[in-house]
């Protein structure tokens, strides 16, 4: 069969690559796909050739790439399936993916600012806990060193066995920041419900599942600022607060000497704001 026989125009695969901006590779593996044969083939010496007529298949070929069309998806559009329903698929798969990346900037972005403060924020899940507590309404912070020894000394009366690893923390009920007159709980994880004995109670405390944590280390009075930098965080990236704050004791008097080993973990139950 000779190449002047056939009425279209034929170009060589060299010449349809460059007037298409396609790659010979790209051609060829097409070929091999199945999405578009040459139209002639020399048996001779099995040089390619292209007609005019597949220049138009070629072009929505490449628009159909270029919006992220598999190779798949292309041939079912080829054997007669709606365009329209692929591309309604593509399009929420699209908005999926921008959402999650919007997300993952924002993100980004708060990671970025809380390098210059030294507040890292992870999000998280808090696992539902057996605690044993004590709940007082007391006149300053640090009130809150002579009640854990209390606590303490009704919790071996009570025969407890804390929970590994260990899980020390407090839960602000309070609304509000406040100084003095303050409403706290403080927890201790142990390994089963007991019967309360005085002041100490058993309970379970539920799953939190999405919180915002970050760590401080350095003294109590100084925590505020990692509060500031953990609601910020929370509006900036569309969370709502759900729950009291809770304190998670890391490091601290029992076991540093120095205020600034003092390692202390900020978990604020949030939502996603609607």
């Amino acid at each position: 069969m000779e190449c002047q026989q056939i009425e279209e125009r034929l170009y060589r695969i060299g010449m349809f690559s460059k007037m298409n901006q396609v790659t010979i590779k790209a051609l060829r593996y097409y070929d091999e796909v199945g999405l578009l044969h040459p139209r002639f083939i020399d048996p001779d010496n099995g040089y390619r050739y292209y007609s005019s007529s597949q220049l138009e298949p070629l072009h929505r070929l490449l628009a159909l790439r270029r919006i992220g069309y598999s190779i798949e998806e292309i041939k079912r559009v080829q054997e007669g399936e709606s365009e329209q329903r692929i591309l309604q698929k593509k399009k929420q798969q699209l908005l999926r993916e921008i959402a999650e990346r919007t997300t993952i900037l924002a993100q980004i972005e708060g990671y970025l600012q809380q390098e210059a403060e030294s507040y890292h924020m992870v999000i998280k899940q808090l696992p539902k806990v057996i605690v044993a507590s004590i709940r007082r309404v007391i006149p300053s912070y640090d009130t809150l060193f002579s009640m854990m020894p209390e606590m303490g000394a009704l919790m071996e009366k009570a025969d407890c066995v804390c929970s590994l690893p260990e899980y020390c923390f407090s839960i602000y009920h309070d609304n509000e920041y406040k100084e003095t007159n303050i409403d706290i709980e403080a927890c201790e994880a142990v390994t089963e419900l007991k019967p309360d004995l005085g002041e100490l109670k058993f309970k379970e405390i539920p799953e939190v599942s999405t919180a915002i944590c970050t760590m401080h280390k350095g003294p109590y009075s100084s925590l505020p600022k990692a509060y500031g930098a953990a609601i910020k965080f929370a509006e900036d990236n569309g969370y709502e607060l759900i729950d009291s704050a809770r304190e998670n004791y890391i490091d601290g008097i029992w076991n540093k000497d120095s205020e600034a080993e003092w390692l202390t973990e900020i978990q604020i139950p949030v939502k996603k704001s609607e």
